[in-house]
């Protein structure tokens, strides 16, 4: 059948599975969405208050529901909009189609009003892109778009339609062939047998699992493997919920501020398992003294990121749910032994008794008793995001949405109504302080037109946290623009936008207000803590375990 190329952006869409898809409109994709208009029947639009709140949206929509997000925003501002939600996409490997429109083609290259190269703006952002100047290969580039995004090591696929093609007609196929091959490429195994051996000989063993493990769902075979090899296991903040945080041997996140057994015992051991992690600096901190008395072996299904870092000792490159298996079989089981003996000292050393501050850790331990293992939680970025990693118990993987290898403040509320509207409009917690919250908030426009669940606990200490930290412990405790000295009040301002807003000052008043929340609807809950709160442990950027401040 013959449609306009706007027809046959909404058709491939509906044909690729999107259900819901996100954006906001603009001259040079109205036309898609009057497409849109008129087939709301059969695909769901979330308009955001904003283009980043859209692609912070789909990302988390992404990684909650396992499917591909979408997204849909104008030339110009509102391609340029979308530059940090499509590199946070990037560098999390979260499966993301990003339709940007543009004029028309016989305009490219004139600095037409709201003419921007999207393509060259966003190529090293991307996993890949296209620019479609013929309607006859809009469908094609759509469906490979959507193939692109969502295999290998997934990332986020940039499609720029100029208005023209928007406007001309070619023939639909709703029954297209895919045109690049679906056939998933074999696992590269000549290590395994020395990957084997590598395991069989060490005597401390320790699985460091990564977001490779969260989005392949593989925690069970990684708890089997820990179980045979009586190893435990360590996770980057993009692998927390790989494992539940409940398994005996999982000893929490690693790195700059990890968990003190976490950390200590990845420096101890001989042989670090690697399993679809990208070992990112903050995980390792010096490069030079990183695993200098272990062994590396490293599973990942980018060849990329082997040795890119770290090197790989012995590597194996494929997706984890082919090559974990394997490694399972492969292997003998053992009886603990002093290995494990040092892993409950450890153990024992990192467990601190809770008292009745109301602090960030009892904050967070107060909200996780009141939410099911099912609640997703999203997070900005800050110290907020730190402890919440270190002490929110995650059972589940694709729990936590937080912005890894960006670190993208603002991230946080847009993620919240992405992950919310993922999960059938269930209630989601966001994390956040003010900073972050702050840069955002417009989204609670979004949140409450949706009305949709979303609790936001906002860690209110006044400052920039993270940094003051930095400034406390490295600047002579120079604070130089870290203190905000904002008169926000924020309960108010959710009332502003339609929400509920509430204050809490300690531990009873917060278990009061989280009792009696209503079930429909976002809330804001302002949680005073003091400016100099800070999160520890940590390792100083480029030191070594030697380093640790405690």
């Amino acid at each position: 059948m013959e449609l306009t190329g706007a027809e046959i952006v909404v058709e491939e869409l509906i044909r690729q599975g999107v259900e819901t898809i996100f954006g906001y409109p603009g001259g040079y994709v109205i036309d898609i969405y009057d497409a849109l208009y008129r087939n709301s029947h059969r695909i769901n639009h979330i308009l955001t208050a904003h283009e980043q709140g859209a692609a912070h949206a789909a990302d988390a929509f992404a990684r909650v529901s396992g499917k591909t997000g979408a997204v849909i925003a104008t030339g110009g501002p509102g391609a340029t909009n979308l530059i940090t939600g499509i590199a946070n996409a990037y560098l999390d490997s979260v499966p993301v189609v990003f339709i940007t429109g543009n004029v028309p083609v016989p305009m490219l290259g004139g600095d037409s009003f709201q003419e921007i190269d999207t393509v060259g703006v966003t190529l090293p952002i991307v996993k890949h892109s296209y620019v479609v100047k013929d309607v006859g290969d809009l469908q094609r580039v759509l469906d490979q778009a959507f193939h692109i995004a969502g295999t290998d090591r997934k990332g986020p696929v940039l499609v720029d339609i100029p208005k023209c093609v928007q406007l001309s007609k070619a023939c639909f196929d709703p029954h297209l062939k895919p045109s690049l091959s679906s056939v998933r490429r074999p696992p590269v195994l000549y290590g395994l047998d020395s990957a084997l051996d590598a395991i069989d000989k060490s005597e401390r063993p320790y699985i460091y699992c990564g977001g490779g493990v969260a989005a392949a769902c593989m925690g069970a075979e990684v708890m089997e493997l820990s179980n045979k090899l009586c190893a435990p296991v360590g996770l980057s903040m993009m692998g927390i919920g790989s494992v539940p945080h409940s398994y005996p041997l999982n000893l929490g996140m690693c790195g700059m501020h990890g968990r003190y057994a976490s950390t200590v015992a990845k420096s101890e051991c001989d042989l670090i398992i690697a399993l679809g992690v990208r070992f990112s600096d903050r995980a390792t901190g010096s490069i030079r003294d990183y695993a200098k008395g272990s062994s590396v072996l490293h599973v990942d299904i980018d060849a990329a990121e082997i040795g890119k870092n770290v090197r790989a000792d012995i590597s194996l490159c494929g997706d984890i749910k082919e090559i974990l298996p394997l490694l399972l079989d492969g292997t003998r089981a053992r009886k603990p032994g002093e290995w494990l003996e040092r892993i409950s000292e450890l153990k024992a050393e990192d467990s601190v008794p809770l008292g009745g501050e109301f602090t960030p850790r009892n904050i967070i331990g107060t909200v996780n008793r009141f939410y099911d293992d099912d609640t997703v939680v999203a997070t900005d970025v800050g110290q907020h995001q730190m402890w919440v990693a270190q002490y929110y118990r995650f059972e589940k993987p694709r729990k936590l949405v937080a912005s890894g290898g960006l670190g993208a403040m603002g991230f946080g509320l847009g993620a919240a109504v992405g992950a919310s509207i993922a999960r059938g409009g269930k209630r989601t917690l966001l994390f956040t302080g003010e900073g972050s919250f702050g840069m955002n908030l417009t989204e609670m426009a979004t949140a409450v037109t949706q009305k949709l669940p979303i609790t936001i606990i906002l860690f209110n200490n006044g400052v920039l946290g993270m940094v003051r930290q930095w400034q406390a412990l490295f600047y002579g405790q120079r604070y130089s623009q870290t203190t905000l000295d904002r008169k926000t009040d924020f309960p108010a301002l959710a009332k502003a936008f339609g929400a509920d807003g509430y204050n809490a000052d300690s531990l009873p008043a917060l278990e009061g207000i989280l009792g009696r929340l209503p079930g429909e609807g976002p809330c804001v809950i302002d949680c005073r803590i003091g400016e100099d709160e800070k999160v520890l442990p940590m390792i100083p950027v480029g030191g070594t375990i030697h380093d640790m401040l405690t």
